[in-house]
């Protein structure tokens, strides 16, 4: 079983190594050598759902390496895992950190800055075969715009930072892990996403929290959110206000799960509906129900998680409630 992680991982290296590395011209190329032909591309908004690896590259990674030039990909995190959703039969490989290049040219109607930009990311690659069947590729563009000078979002409750990885520096996991470290970091998540689940109980939501989270915690949430440092902080930056701030919450399942060694994670498609009910990210009520498309990747010490990094597509999230944050604001540089 684990001889199989491994095979995946190495697979992915040799694919990341591959596209990294392509010209333009050649960005097609890696990708058909990898990917299946029934391939399926989850991307953030705008790109969504892409079909085949010529769209992923035509629409995505040809205009993204025409903009940052010299990219180096940095990565904080690097796991393998069975998928529990299917009852552990598919195997997936995820990669989490920063695309880092010069950023020369517009992308997506931002301006240039010419200047070091890093492009937060996290993919979830299925392999089946030595062959990469679907991909969840979700990236950080309002954090990208921020880095350009651009306000895409009002003034946010946590701190704006570009993410470091695990405090531990262990998160590049290109070793076989013991399957039980795997299976009890699993666990603690699931435990967590269960009380999670649960907003109605007598505990206070600092209490809620301390089940499963070190006092210490730190959630490396999106921008347009930020990060928050403690379980007291936490609370009222992001967790206590996100509650606040919505109704008929619906929980629409994950595409995968799973960890590996100190790590785990998962993602939906979208993972939650919710309707504002007005003060989330400075935002009116709409009562209008929208999907929530989020990754979340966790570092378990002891009996406890210690770091989360949060991916939400939140540009998705606003344009079904009517506000195209990309639109109105990409185009022009705070002064």
């Amino acid at each position: 079983m684990s001889k199989k992680l491994q095979n995946a991982k190495c697979f992915i290296k040799r694919y990341y190594d591959e596209l990294d590395n392509a010209q333009e011209n050649n960005i097609h190329s890696a990708l058909q050598r990898y990917c299946s032909d029934q391939y399926l591309w989850r991307g953030f908004h705008p790109f969504n759902e892409l079909n085949s690896s010529l769209d992923v590259a035509e629409k995505f990674w040809v205009p993204l390496r025409s903009s940052l030039n010299k990219i180096q990909r940095r990565t904080d995190i690097f796991m393998a895992g069975y998928n529990q959703i299917d009852d552990f039969e598919s195997i997936w490989v995820c990669s989490m950190g920063h695309i880092l290049g010069l950023f020369d040219h517009p992308w997506l109607g931002i301006q240039p800055t010419h200047k070091i930009t890093m492009l937060r990311y996290c993919e979830f690659h299925k392999v089946v075969d030595e062959k990469i069947t679907e991909t969840a590729m979700f990236f950080d563009i309002p954090h990208l715009m921020m880095q350009a000078g651009l306000r895409p979002f009002p003034p946010q409750t946590g701190a704006h930072l570009v993410q470091p990885g695990p405090m531990t520096n262990d998160g590049v996991m290109l070793e076989e892990q013991a399957d039980e470290v795997g299976k009890k970091t699993l666990n603690v998540i699931n435990n967590m996403v269960t009380n999670l689940a649960n907003w109605d109980h007598p505990l206070t939501l600092e209490e809620e929290l301390a089940l499963n989270w070190h006092d210490d915690m730190i959630w490396w949430g999106p921008a347009g959110i930020g990060s928050s440092f403690t379980i007291e902080r936490y609370a009222k930056q992001h967790s206590g206000p996100f509650r606040a701030s919505f109704k008929d919450r619906i929980f629409n399942g994950h595409v995968c799960k799973f960890a590996e060694g100190q790590y785990g994670g998962f993602f939906g498609w979208p993972n939650l509906t919710l309707t504002p009910t007005g003060g989330f990210m400075g935002m009116p009520a709409t009562n209008k129900p929208s999907d929530m498309r989020v990754i979340d990747i966790y570092r378990r010490d002891g009996d406890k998680l210690a770091e989360n990094w949060v991916f939400i597509d939140l540009l998705h999230f606003w344009k079904q409630q009517g506000v195209d944050i990309l639109a109105r604001s990409a185009v022009t540089p705070v002064t």
